[in-house]
């Protein structure tokens, strides 16, 4: 990615198109917090160090924590994205991911259609107590992922993604 600024505009359209997931119950559980400028740089370090302090070391891969490290000064923008619980749990807790799952998708096709680069990252420590600890958030709340938003360093740098065809996954009842 470039070290080019996201704009606000940009961002808040991205924000915006996020909230128009669907939710069952309308509880629009998707939180964002949002990090830019030199405030990477500690959540940064705090990325990688909660890495390294929350899974065993047999659960860690070599250099792992350092990436975590890199990639939050690399992109422009990056998003802690939560799920936060319905406080009556009316709605079933599967119902909430997916409602934040499906904000997240929608940043994805906004950061795309406006010609920035995306990427939704899930580390497995997130999924942590010391995590929602860390971040402040309930215990019955869900950090859900990393999400990283800024410029392609250029457009051949998009990668190519393949598919395999949907004839292999649909099926096909007429009567």
């Amino acid at each position: 990615m470039s070290d080019q600024e996201v704009s606000k505009d940009d961002l808040r359209a991205i924000l915006e198109n996020a909230n128009w997931a669907p939710s069952h119950g309308l509880t629009e559980p998707w939180r964002f917090r949002i990090y830019r400028g030199g405030a990477r740089k500690a959540l940064a370090e705090t990325l990688g160090s909660l890495y390294e302090r929350i899974l065993p070391p047999d659960q860690q891969k070599p250099g792992k924590a350092d990436k975590l490290r890199e990639m939050a000064t690399l992109a422009p923008v990056v998003m802690l994205v939560w799920m936060e619980r319905q406080k009556i749990q009316r709605i079933a807790e599967i119902e909430e991911i997916a409602a934040v799952v499906c904000a997240v998708q929608n940043m994805h096709l906004s950061a795309t259609a406006r010609g920035l680069g995306a990427f939704w990252s899930t580390p497995p420590f997130i999924y942590e107590p010391e995590m929602n600890e860390w971040m402040g958030i309930a215990p019955e709340d869900r950090c859900l992922g990393i999400f990283y938003l800024g410029h392609p360093a250029d457009s051949g740098s998009i990668p190519k993604s393949r598919r395999r065809p949907i004839d292999d996954k649909v099926e096909w009842i007429d009567r």
